[in-house]
Order: C-alpha cells, then structure tokens, then sequence
C-alpha cells in the first residue's frame, strides 16, 4: 500500500515504515504528525485517486532535524572581475511514515 501525499510544498510517494527526508516541519523529535493532503491511494491494485484530495490520513513520527549537504552557489562574469561564491545547506527534518489510514 503507497499513498502520494503533498508534504511541506513537495509531493512524496510513501509507503508504510518508510523513512523519508522533508523540508523542516514546525515538530519538535518524537512528536506525531498528521499529514491530510492525500493525492492517490494505491492498494494492491485498488487505486483511488482523489479529486483534488482524498480523506484519507497519513500519521508520521518526527525522528530528527539535521541540515542537508552544501551547495556552492559560483558566480562569475569573465573578464569583468567579477566574481561572488554563496553555500547554501537546506534544514530538513527526518520522518518515519506510521500508518496510511
């Protein structure tokens, strides 16, 4: 059983058990969310697919929040001189999908 569900912005295929990266969640560690945007449903075989969504839940438990690998942002206009280097780590939250109910 997978569900598509729209988390933080982004839409993410979950399966139950499943360990997933996210934009941060305004959670603190341990606590439970529950995530009510529910795109499709798919369960071996019966797909529902919801116009725009279905009412259907998904619960997850917040396991951490860490910050993602850098990224080097280069800027450069050659033969002018210029130049401008930016890193960038995006803050993200680890979540452990429980149950699709």
């Amino acid at each position: 059983m997978f569900a598509i569900v729209n988390i933080a912005g982004q839409q993410f295929k979950v399966e139950e058990g499943q360990e997933i990266f996210v934009h941060r969640l305004e959670a603190n560690e341990g606590e439970k969310v529950t995530f009510e945007e529910v795109m499709l449903v798919d369960d071996k075989g019966n797909t529902q697919v919801g116009t725009p969504v279905l009412d259907v839940n998904v619960t997850a438990t917040v396991l951490s929040h860490l910050k993602g690998n850098k990224v080097i942002v280069f800027k450069k206009k050659r033969r002018k001189g210029y130049k401008v280097k930016n890193g960038h780590r995006q803050s993200l939250t680890q979540i452990k999908i429980d149950k699709i109910a």
